[in-house]
């Protein structure tokens, strides 16, 4: 429910706050939950809170990044570069066995948990470093 409830959420706050900005709260949402889930799992109550936190976070891209990418690059080809997205979220679907490979190999969930959380803090802080500058020169 969480994920489905967080697209017109997102959309929404971003409308307000632009698109980088609200993607910057979102990924950094998901990295502190992510660490927090590997820290404090064993306690129901906030497993399920962090895991609806991390689930709320994770449903901003089918809101952010196809206005993103119609914002960057019109409404000719937004069916197309909403195709490429897909694409990208299903070969990044690819990886999720190497998760398996780290957990044999480390003999715990440790190391996926913590590089999970790390990625989505690069990315909330690519969102405002990489993504904005690009946008705006897209748009000058």
């Amino acid at each position: 429910m969480l994920n489905g409830v967080t697209r017109p959420f997102f959309g929404w706050v971003s409308d307000h706050i632009g698109r980088e900005n609200t993607m910057f709260i979102a990924f950094m949402l998901e990295g502190i939950g992510i660490y927090a889930l590997l820290h404090f799992a064993s306690d129901p109550f906030l497993f399920v809170i962090l895991s609806g936190l991390v689930f709320f976070a994770w449903g901003e891209i089918y809101s952010l990044f196809p206005a993103t990418c119609t914002d960057i690059y019109g409404r000719k080809f937004a069916t197309t570069n909403y195709g490429m997205l897909y694409t990208a979220k299903g070969t990044a679907a690819l990886l999720v066995p190497l998760g398996n490979v780290l957990t044999t190999w480390t003999g715990s969930w440790t190391a996926v948990f913590v590089i999970a959380a790390i990625l989505n803090i690069i990315a909330a802080v690519m969102a405002l470093v990489v993504l904005r500058p690009l946008r705006v020169r897209a748009l000058a």
